[in-house]
C-alpha cells in the first residue's frame, strides 16, 4: 500500500515535470551559468520527502559514497556548501591532533587575490595570515614559479582555486609542498571533474574541496564535499562539521564508533556520553537527505554534462581563434583536462576597447558575462575597509586597511585580471546555437569598434 502510493505521487509528479519543465528552453538571454535538471531529479526528490527524514541519511550515504568512487578517494563527506566545504577544510588543519603539523594563529598560507573570496575568508577566519601571489594570465592560476621565494619559517599551508576548472601546476605545488612539509587544499569548487596528468583534480593535495551550487556541475541547489585519502584528516573534517563532536555516529545511530560509554576525554568523567562530547571548536554544516537525493542524480549525468561544457568551450575556441588581435584566449598546460566551469576572455591593452565597453555591450544584446569573482580582493571593501594582516609575494607582514598603489602593484597580472578579464558561459544547457550567438555578438562588437573586416 505504501509502495503504492508512493508510486502514484511520483506517476503525478512525472506529468507535471513533462507539461511544465519538459520542453527544450530557448534562451532570450544567454546566462553565464544555469543548472540542468529532468524528471529523475524530482523523483529523487519527491522520494525524500516522502522519507520525512529530513536531515542527512540514506540518500546521503548512497551520495558520499558515489562521490568518493567517482573521484577515487578513500574519503568523501557532504556539507551545505562550497564556502563551508572551504571553511572545514582550512578548520581541520588546525585541529591539535596534528600535533607539529598543526596551524596555529599567525601562521600564514599562500594563495592569490584573484578569485572568490571564500577560498581566503577561511584563513582570516581562522586567525591566519594570508600570503598573496600572482596570477599568470591565459591560465588565471597562480604563477607557481613565485611561490617557493614567499615561503617562510610560519608558512604552513597553500590553498588555491583552480580557476574556471583549469588546472594548475600540481607537480611544483605538490615539490614545493613535500620541500617544506606544507598542507595543500585544492579548492575544486570550480573543476569537478577536470584531471591534472590522468588524475581527477581535488585528489592530488592533502584536501580537496567540492561546491554544488546551482552554477557548478552538478547541483544540489546549495551544497558541497570535502574530500581526502587521509583517516585522520576525514576524523577532524567529520568533527568540525558535526558541531565538534568526537563521535563519529551518524544521527539517529548510537553504538557505531563502539566507545559511547568507554572512554575518558578532556577533564569530563570516565564513560561521559561520547555522542556528547566535544573535542573541536565546530559547526553544523550537514546537508538534508533531500540536497543528497538531487546529487545522486546529478551525478549520474555528470559526465554527459562535462563533455558539453568541454564542446561549447572547443567551439568558442574556434569561433573566436580570429580575434586574437585583440583578445586573449584561454590558456591549457600541458597534461591539463580542464572541467570548463566557464570560458575566460581578456581584452589586450593595446585593444581599441576595453573589456568594459565590452561586457556592457554583450550584456545589452542578450549575452551574459561575470568578472572573474573578486577581480583583485585586496581592492575589495572587505579588505581596505579592515586592518586583516597579509603578506604579498616575498614582502613583509602588513595591514590591509594601510594597501597603497604600490603594494598593488607587486600583483600586475592580478590587477590586469581585474580590469581586462571576464567570462561567458559554458554549461550544459548550451550549445551550439548559444554558442554562435556569444561569438557573433563579440565579432559584432570587435567589428564596430576595431574598424576591421571580420
Amino acid at each position: 500500500m505504501e509502495q503504492e502510493l508512493r508510486n502514484k505521487v511520483k506517476e503525478a509528479a512525472r506529468e507535471y515535470y513533462q507539461v511544465v519543465y519538459g520542453n527544450k528552453k530557448e534562451f532570450e538571454y544567454i546566462p553565464p551559468s544555469g543548472k540542468l535538471l529532468g524528471e529523475e531529479e524530482l523523483m529523487n526528490m519527491i522520494d525524500a520527502s516522502l522519507d520525512m527524514w529530513l536531515t542527512a541519511g540514506r540518500f546521503n550515504r548512497e551520495f558520499e559514497s558515489r562521490f568518493a568512487k567517482y573521484l577515487g578517494v578513500k574519503y568523501a563527506l557532504s556539507t551545505n556548501s562550497g564556502s563551508s566545504a572551504n571553511l572545514l577544510a582550512l578548520s581541520a588543519l588546525t585541529s591539535y591532533k596534528l600535533g607539529g603539523r598543526r596551524l596555529k594563529k599567525g601562521d600564514e598560507v599562500i594563495s592569490v587575490a584573484s578569485g572568490f573570496p571564500t577560498t581566503i575568508n577561511p584563513i582570516i577566519q581562522n586567525g591566519l595570515v594570508p600570503v598573496f601571489i600572482d596570477c599568470e594570465i591565459g591560465t588565471y592560476n597562480i604563477d607557481a614559479d613565485k611561490i617557493e621565494n614567499a615561503v617562510t619559517p610560519k608558512t604552513k599551508a597553500v590553498f588555491l582555486a583552480h580557476t574556471l576548472g583549469n588546472s594548475y601546476d600540481l607537480d611544483k605545488i605538490m615539490q614545493i609542498a613535500q620541500k617544506y612539509n606544507l598542507w595543500v587544499i585544492e579548492d575544486s569548487c570550480d573543476a569537478l571533474g577536470g584531471e591534472y596528468k590522468g588524475k581527477k583534480i581535488g585528489t592530488i593535495g592533502h584536501i580537496g574541496t567540492f561546491s554544488f551550487y546551482p552554477a557548478h556541475h552538478l547541483t544540489m541547489g546549495e551544497g558541497g564535499a570535502v574530500v581526502t585519502n587521509d583517516a585522520e584528516l576525514y576524523k577532524i573534517i567529520m568533527s568540525f562539521r558535526d558541531w565538534g563532536r568526537d563521535c563519529c555516529c551518524p544521527p539517529g545511530k548510537d553504538g557505531v564508533c563502539g566507545k559511547r560509554f568507554s572512554q575518558k576525554l578532556g577533564n569530563l568523567p570516565f564513560g561521559y556520553d561520547h555522542k556528547y562530547t566535544y573535542s573541536h571548536i565546530g559547526y553544523n554544516l550537514k546537508i538534508t537527505d533531500w540536497q543528497a537525493s538531487l546529487g545522486c542524480s546529478q551525478i549520474e549525468k555528470l559526465d554527459s554534462f562535462l563533455e558539453r561544457r568541454s564542446r561549447n568551450a572547443h567551439m568558442l575556441n574556434e569561433k573566436l581563434s580570429d580575434l586574437t588581435s585583440f583578445l586573449i584566449l584561454p590558456e591549457v598546460k600541458e597534461g591539463v583536462k580542464p572541467s570548463w566551469f566557464g570560458y575566460l576572455i581578456s581584452v589586450k591593452p593595446d585593444a581599441p576597447f576595453t573589456k568594459q565597453e565590452m561586457v556592457e555591450f554583450l550584456e545589452n544584446n542578450g549575452v551574459g558575462t561575470r568578472q572573474l569573482f573578486a577581480g583583485n580582493i585586496l581592492r575589495q571593501p572587505c579588505f581596505v575597509e579592515n586592518d586583516i594582516k597579509l603578506r604579498i609575494n616575498d614582502g613583509g607582514l602588513i595591514s590591509s586597511g594601510d594597501l597603497t598603489e604600490e603594494d598593488y602593484k607587486q600583483l600586475p597580472n592580478t590587477d590586469f585580471i581585474m580590469n581586462n578579464t571576464f567570462w561567458v558561459g559554458t554549461f550544459p544547457a548550451l550549445g551550439e546555437k548559444e554558442m554562435t550567438k556569444i561569438s557573433d555578438t563579440i565579432h559584432k562588437f570587435v567589428k564596430e569598434r576595431a574598424g576591421v573586416l571580420l
